[in-house]
C-alpha cells in the first residue's frame, strides 16, 4: 500500500533541506534523515493542514535497480511497513523523514530491509 496523503513529503524544496539536513542516520542498506517540519517549504494548501502524524519520502534511485518493477516492490514494501509504524504516532507529529537506499539493498532480503529500517527509527529515537 501506498503512504496516506497526510504521510507523504512532497515538493523540491523539502527534498533539498532534508539533503542538507545535519541529522542522518547510515545502515547498510539505507540512510534515515531527518529534520523538523518547515511549513514555509510545503505549498500553499498544505501549509494550513494540520499535521496528524510524521511525514515520510522514500528514494529509490536506478543504481539500486534498473527494473522498475523491483524498484516499485521495493517502495511498496517500505512504505506499507512505515503506514504501520508511524501512522498512529501522533507525538511524531512535525517530523519529517526521507529514506534513501543505497545501490545495493536490492540484493538484501526483505526481511532485513524492514529490520534495518526499524533499527534506523530506533538509532533517530522515533520508535517506542
Amino acid at each position: 500500500m501506498v503512504l496516506p496523503a497526510s504521510m507523504r513529503l512532497r515538493g523540491h524544496r523539502c527534498f533539498s533541506r532534508l539533503h542538507r539536513s545535519q541529522r542522518r542516520h547510515h545502515g547498510k542498506w539505507m540512510v534515515l534523515r531527518q529534520i523538523k517540519r518547515d511549513r514555509t517549504l510545503l505549498r500553499s494548501e498544505l501549509r494550513s493542514q494540520h499535521d496528524t502524524t510524521c511525514r515520510c519520502a522514500l528514494v529509490i534511485s536506478n543504481k539500486v535497480s534498473k527494473r522498475a518493477v523491483r524498484r516499485n516492490r521495493l517502495r511498496r514494501l517500505l512504505h506499507n511497513h512505515l503506514r504501520q509504524r508511524l501512522e498512529q504516532r501522533t507525538d511524531l507529529a512535525g517530523t519529517w523523514l526521507l529514506f534513501s537506499l543505497r545501490p545495493d539493498a536490492a540484493e538484501a532480503e526483505p526481511a532485513q530491509l524492514l529490520e534495518e529500517c526499524d533499527s534506523l527509527l530506533k538509532i533517530a529515537g522515533l520508535e517506542r
